[in-house]
This record gives structure tokens, C-alpha cells and sequence, in this order.
């Protein structure tokens, strides 16, 4: 294994991490609709115990995301965890409210109420895709940092890099293109959410107001994902020099990126006619619930394939609009030879990881939740 396989293979596997996050986040898309798919209190309860089983995936997918992330490119943990510490402050926030909300809202001694901690879950739904999707726009759109490596030496300020304004990453939201990405993450997940409550609960009222509800929202996903995947393949991309180092723009980088890499082309548009596969059957027959697998393994490929052509030939991950030559890419940002391989040998045991995963996901699965159960006495 070589120094340069070891840092694309790190890429990969945070690329993975990311797009299975995105697929967890059915989670906050099904909060996000409490009200709309369960009309009545006892719907709402069924709702929130099909999700209330698999938040812990969700929250602790995206811890492990960033803890991959800082492992294997330090230099962009500090960077952007580090100096655009608002906006991940108000993701991991709204995450926290998410956890404290399943723990409180039916215990003894909640003066707040059971619909306070419901608001705070719809809270999450909605801030906490639509966060992430501003934050990874920045890897195609820019961020504003300024890296000066030459201030390690700097006994008074050993900082290596810093925020260029005060906004300290909330300039994120300010870029009218990563809004557009934010909405399309928060409609995919209310897409998936839909998919997996349709899938999980055995309930007609809720599973007939969901295949409803697919319409709008596929729409607006429509829109919002066609716009910002056009907009990226016509755009200039940040690319940098193998032998130099040097980072510049380039006319049409990330369709140079899918066309010179054509099997992440395939897989990006195989990831696309699973998603509308999934969701069109689901829409015109009254009797297919299981759209969120085809829905859901079709979201990880697209959002794989985005992440691998922000970092894979020769291109700047994490583009700087402040100063284009602090911009980081796989190489000027990686942890050291020893660390990826020691890593990459501890990563041989996540097949057996995502294994219990889904022995588990089965086994709290097997049984659909009804009313039946609510009337036994809910988990959540």
C-alpha cells in the first residue's frame, strides 16, 4: 500500500461514512412530518417509536464521520471543526436536543410537556439536514480560511490555520448555492423518512398520508438536487498540480472528474434511477412498502459519488475563497504514512461492524410497530 493509495482509501471510507449519514438521516426527515403521517396522538406515537429505534445509528454515524475525518485529515478538523465552529455548534446542538428529547418526553417530572420535546425532535428534522447539506455545499463552493503553516513556529500563536471573517463558518448559509444543497438534503431525508415509516409501521392511515406526501416532496427535491448537480457540473472546480502542489481553477473540473473516473458516472446514475425507482412505485401501488432499501442504498452511491469527485483526481476537497493556494486536498492535509496504515488495518473489522448492524436492525425490525403495541405501552 502506498502513501498515496492510503490517502485515497481514507477518502473513500469518509466519503462512505458520509453518504451512509445522509441515509440515516430518515430519522430527522420522519420528525420532521410527526404531525403530517401520524394524524391522530396514537399515529404520532407510532412515528416516533419508528424512529426512536434507530436515532442512536444516526448520531453515532456522524460522531464517527468527524472522529474519521480528524484521524485520517487533521488539517481539515482543525480547519473547519476548529475555525467554522458555529455552524457545526448548531448541527451537533440541534442532535443533542434530538437525543435529550427521546430520553425525556414521557418521563416523570417533565415540566416542559411531551409536545415541548416532540418540537424539539421536528427541530432537528428540519435544522439538522439542511445544516449538513449548507456544510458539505462548502466542499464544492468554498469556505473562508486562510492556512499559514509557517505560524506552527510561532511560540506566542501556534496556529495553523485560521476563519478570514468573524462569521466563523455561519458565512455558509450566506452562499445561495449551499442553501440549495441544505434543501435538498432536507427533502431527500424527509423522502427517506417517509419511505421507512410507510416500511416500518403497520398502519393504513399512515402509510396512505405518506404516499401522499412523497409527491410535494419529491418535488421539491427535484428542483433543488437537479439545480445544484447542473450547476456543479458547468461550474469551475478547484484543481491542484500533482508535481507543484499548485491549486487553480478549472473549466468544467467535476464533470472532468465523472467523465475521467466514468465508473463513479455509472454508479452515480444507477444511485439516481434507484431513488425515483423507489419512490414512483411506491406512489402508484397501494400495496409496495419497501421503497426505503432500493431509496436508501441509491442515496449512498449518489452521495458517495459527490463526495469521491471533491477529492479524488487531483482535486481541492475543501476549496479556500479567502486564499485559493490554502485550499486542502487529500495530499496537503493527510496524517502521516504510519497513521493511515496502522488505520487502514483496523478498518479490516468494519464489515463485521455494519454486520451487527443490520443483524441488529433486523432483529428490532422483525415485528412491525402497530397500534396494538402502543396499547401494550410504547418505548418512547
Amino acid at each position: 500500500m502506498t502513501y498515496t493509495f492510503l490517502q485515497q482509501y481514507w477518502w473513500f471510507l469518509v466519503s462512505l461514512l458520509g453518504a451512509l449519514l445522509v441515509f440515516l438521516m430518515f430519522v430527522q426527515g420522519a420528525n420532521s412530518q410527526i404531525s403530517s403521517l401520524g394524524r391522530t396522538e396514537e399515529g404520532k406515537r407510532m412515528v416516533l417509536n419508528s424512529t426512536g429505534r434507530k436515532w442512536e445509528l444516526t448520531f453515532t454515524t456522524l460522531v464517527t464521520f468527524g472522529g474519521a475525518f480528524f484521524a485520517s485529515f487533521p488539517l481539515f478538523y482543525s480547519t473547519s471543526f476548529g475555525g467554522a465552529y458555529w455552524i457545526w455548534m448548531l448541527i451537533l446542538l440541534t442532535f443533542v436536543l434530538q437525543a435529550v428529547s427521546y430520553e425525556f418526553q414521557n418521563k416523570l417530572g417533565n415540566f416542559l410537556g411531551p409536545k415541548t420535546f416532540q418540537w424539539f425532535l421536528v427541530l432537528n428534522g428540519v435544522l439538522g439536514p439542511f445544516l449538513i447539506g449548507c456544510a458539505v455545499a462548502t466542499f464544492f463552493n468554498g469556505s473562508n480560511f486562510i492556512i499559514e503553516k509557517a505560524s506552527l513556529t510561532d511560540q506566542f500563536a501556534p496556529i495553523i490555520s485560521k476563519w478570514a471573517n468573524a462569521s466563523n463558518g455561519l458565512d455558509a448559509v450566506l452562499d445561495p448555492w449551499n442553501l440549495i444543497l441544505g434543501f435538498a438534503v432536507l427533502f431527500l431525508a424527509r423522502i427517506l423518512g417517509i419511505l421507512y415509516v410507510m416500511n416500518n409501521v403497520n398502519d393504513e392511515d399512515i402509510r396512505s398520508r405518506g404516499s401522499v406526501r412523497l409527491v410535494g416532496n419529491t418535488v421539491c427535491f427535484l428542483i433543488f438536487f437537479l439545480a445544484f448537480v447542473i450547476r456543479t457540473l458547468v461550474k469551475e472546480g478547484y484543481a491542484y498540480n500533482p508535481e507543484t502542489g499548485e491549486i487553480f481553477m478549472e473549466p468544467y473540473k467535476y464533470l472532468h472528474n465523472l467523465l475521467d473516473m466514468w465508473p463513479l458516472l455509472i454508479i452515480f446514475l444507477v444511485g439516481v434511477v434507484l431513488v425515483l425507482y423507489a419512490i414512483y412505485r411506491t406512489i402508484v401501488s397501494k400495496t409496495y412498502i419497501k421503497g426505503i432499501w432500493p431509496a436508501g442504498i441509491g442515496t449512498v452511491l449518489v452521495v458517495l459519488v459527490l463526495f469521491l469527485i471533491t477529492g479524488w483526481n487531483n482535486t481541492a476537497y475543501y476549496p479556500s475563497n479567502a486564499d485559493l493556494q490554502s485550499s486542502l486536498t487529500i495530499v496537503n492535509s493527510c496524517s502521516s504514512e504510519f497513521t493511515l496504515r496502522t488505520m487502514a488495518v483496523v478498518s479490516l473489522f468494519i464489515p463485521f461492524v455494519l454486520a451487527y448492524i443490520a443483524y441488529a436492525w433486523y432483529s428490532m425490525d422483525k415485528k412491525k410497530i402497530d397500534s396494538n403495541e402502543m396499547k401494550q405501552g410504547e418505548t418512547y
